[in-house]
């Protein structure tokens, strides 16, 4: 069968403190992301918790982007899952950039193919 997705796992660490705790400018990277991966969007909803941190997502007609975000770490656990013929990594590296990620570690996942195999994260 042939894979009917692909979803990327992206930890980012060293990232700017004042744009993790921005929801606004959160939810204008993750937009800019998915259109810039070809994707139609459909919905957007962002939350900013007290004291820090953004949660979010994109709902894109080939699927969805998702954040978490950790102000007071640097860091935010991303997920970009894209089906048909978009890659799920030109959303994911251009938000990585967007957020000033010193470090990026993604796994990428094929969906719908059969049993998942982990490998290893791929350090940037």
């Amino acid at each position: 069968m042939e894979t009917m997705g692909r979803h990327v796992i992206s930890e980012l660490w060293g990232c700017d403190f004042e744009k993790l705790n921005n929801v606004m400018k959160i939810e204008q990277i993750f937009v800019e992301a998915a259109l810039r991966s070809g994707a139609e969007v459909r919905e957007v909803a962002f939350h900013k918790f007290a004291p820090q941190g953004v949660s979010g997502v994109v709902i894109i007609s080939e699927s969805h982007l998702t954040i978490h975000s950790f102000p007071e770490h640097g860091y935010a656990s991303i997920d970009v899952y894209t089906c048909g013929d978009l890659n799920p990594n030109v959303a994911a590296n251009y938000i990585a950039d967007a957020l000033g990620a010193e470090t990026r570690e993604n796994v990428e996942l094929p969906r719908g193919k059969g049993p998942i195999v982990v490998g290893e994260a791929k350090a940037y």
